[in-house]
């Protein structure tokens, strides 16, 4: 420790918590929700829904709903800029909240089976919104930033 170094500083740069094993449970569960609602979901809802709606159709209709979410896969594979991350935060959010409508008219309207679906896709929702909430508090600072001035 150095003279002019102060004690708690030292303990809280070398217990600054690890970014991997966060980014790797966000990937996980990002890459389990996208597979869950694009490939799971219409096929569970067209068991347990007693109009048996199209596998393919159900298919197509979240293939394109989860366009954004694709776009957003490789910023948070990457999961290195706290920019990207924090706007892959917001959208996620408006999915979570999408999927808590969904999951609230079908307490009222669906069966049990159904509701359970959609439950465990808005718990896939907030799993992914908390690993990204915690990775993005785990991330270097955005307001701290040092530049170099300009060479001419």
């Amino acid at each position: 420790m150095s003279k002019n170094s102060h004690p708690a500083s030292d303990s809280i740069q070398t217990a600054s918590k690890p970014i991997a094993p966060m980014h790797q449970r966000l990937i996980i569960t990002w890459l389990i929700w996208l597979g869950y609602r694009l490939i799971a979901l219409p096929i569970l809802i067209h068991l347990f829904n007693p109009s048996s709606p199209d596998i393919l159709g159900g298919i197509v209709w979240y293939g394109i709903w989860l366009i954004p979410a694709f776009i957003l896969t490789p910023s948070i594979w990457r999961g290195r800029s706290p920019y990207a991350l924090l706007v892959d935060s917001m959208l996620t959010l408006v999915y979570l909240g999408a999927s808590g409508v969904v999951l609230f008219t079908r307490v009222y309207g669906g069966s049990w089976a159904e509701i359970l679906v959609y439950l465990f896709d808005f718990s896939l929702l907030l799993m992914v919104n908390t690993w990204l909430f915690l990775l993005l508090k785990r991330l270097p600072s955005m307001n701290n930033v040092v530049k170099k001035p300009r060479s001419r």
